[in-house]
């Protein structure tokens, strides 16, 4: 037997809470981990090219339920490895690409207070990524003799080669006004700073009178103002910035008109022509989206004739039926049942606190229990495993509840029901069940594990 595993109290109960919600954990991803190995490979390459100062651009394409902001969470903790920093928001209504009201700088203020580090994984590092850089800026120039006054020309010296980006004036006079902040000890001044960088004036006046500044992150200068970002974090040390936006289909399915949809597609092409041609530097985009909100030729991104041109998938890879990764879009395959085992056997260890002999679901449960998912769910049910996960996780706490209860007694109970209603707004848009997979039993009897 398998000696205990250590798992911390917080991150188990952070991977069964998030699953049993239907919700992607941030912690302890790795102890559920399974499958993906050809895409994790894929978007490993693309962190090792921000890393060099390159750019990458990727649109995780896959059915609702199917791990596509599991992947993202995962890629965002090995981008953490890497010594990336991490944004990462959802689009909404009020979050978008592109907009006259508001709603674009919405989604950089979202983004920048996601911000995240290895040492800050929850959120909110900005303040302290700007204060590392000031403070190896101070260490400099006082250690060589300066004073508060050179440390504040220093400062604006080493940006001036931001000052080729949109904003990049203005970002360096912000800074400067940071640490200006810190020496007069002005915490007032200091958020005022902060809140310049995280987009969060809605008026050139009140920055003006704040921090003596014209310009502002605006609706028109989101994409602009993440290079400055993605430029900044190089300066402060890290290996460059990786944006995370999930929940595509509010751009292609939940837009009132076309226009706005246009004009969004508009905007995330320039954030793949930018990427492909090298226009920048140490940032990186990983989209999530279904198939519908890529594929549907009227309102998804190929009603774009100039996205569809350039996201279209290698023709010889699809007439002979192969995969190719090097494609800016990356469809995710179905877990295989083997996968799928493996998946909730790790679930059940993560819920007996890594505990061999306190699982309380053996092997032969497990195949049991993807039978009768199979059974009452429907094969198509194993392309998006979130709800046999749900599903699973609600029978481990209905064994830890009920001592007197066997597997054998719950699984012969509706333990498995169909959702009533969408789950998701991209399971809202989905049109109708995928094709059925092979038979899972015969799979399952196959497999020995």
């Amino acid at each position: 037997m398998n000696p205990p595993i250590v798992i911390k109290r917080r991150e188990r109960d952070a991977v069964l809470q998030s699953l049993q919600a239907g919700l992607v954990p941030k912690q302890g991803l790795h102890l559920i981990q399974v499958g993906r190995k050809a895409e994790v490979s894929a978007l490993l390459q693309d962190l090792d090219r921000i890393c060099d100062g390159g750019a990458s651009f990727r649109i995780v394409v896959g059915r609702f339920g199917s791990g596509k902001s599991f992947l993202l969470n995962l890629v965002r903790n090995l981008a953490f490895q890497k010594k990336l920093v991490v944004v990462q928001a959802d689009f909404s209504m009020e979050r978008r690409l592109y907009a006259t009201g508001g709603e674009a700088r919405a989604l950089y203020s979202e983004l920048m207070r996601n911000m995240a580090t290895k040492a800050q994984p929850d959120g909110g590092a900005l303040p302290s990524v700007v204060s590392s850089w000031v403070s190896q800026v101070q260490h400099t120039v006082m250690g060589a003799g300066g004073a508060s006054t050179d440390v504040e020309l220093r400062i604006v010296e080493d940006l001036r080669d931001l000052q080729n980006h949109i904003g990049g004036f203005e970002f360096a006079e912000v800074v400067r006004s940071f640490y200006r902040g810190y020496v007069e000890k002005s915490d007032v001044l200091q958020a005022a700073a902060l809140r310049w960088l995280r987009g969060e004036y809605t008026t050139k006046t009140d920055a003006r009178m704040e921090l003596g500044v014209r310009r502002i992150v605006d609706d028109d200068s989101v994409y602009d103002s993440l290079k400055l970002i993605a430029e900044f974090v190089r300066k402060a040390g890290f290996g460059g910035l990786l944006v995370n936006l999930d929940e595509m289909v509010v751009l292609s399915h939940r837009l009132p008109n076309s226009r706005a949809r246009q004009a969004n597609y508009e905007a995330l092409l320039t954030v793949l022509n930018d990427s492909f041609q090298g226009n920048s530097r140490g940032l990186g985009f990983i989209f999530a989206g279904t198939d519908e909100c890529v594929e549907d030729k009227r309102r998804g991104l190929f009603s774009y004739e100039a996205l569809r041109s350039r996201l279209a998938e290698n023709p010889i890879a699809r007439q002979q039926g192969l995969v190719d990764l090097s494609g800016p879009i990356l469809r995710l395959q179905p877990l295989t049942p083997e996968d799928l085992f493996v998946l909730l056997k790790n679930i059940a260890s993560v819920h007996a606190n890594g505990d061999p002999t306190k699982i309380l679901v053996p092997d032969e449960g497990i195949v049991a229990t993807l039978r009768a998912a199979n059974e009452r769910l429907g094969a198509e049910y194993f392309r998006t495993p979130r709800d046999v996960v749900r599903s699973f996780i609600g029978l481990l706490n209905l064994l830890e509840q009920n001592p007197g209860k066997t597997w054998q007694e719950l699984l012969g109970a509706e333990v498995f029901q169909k959702p009533e209603g969408p789950t998701s707004v991209e399971e809202e848009f989905a049109n109708g069940a995928a094709p059925a997979t092979d038979n899972v039993d015969d799979d399952l009897a196959a497999f020995k594990p």
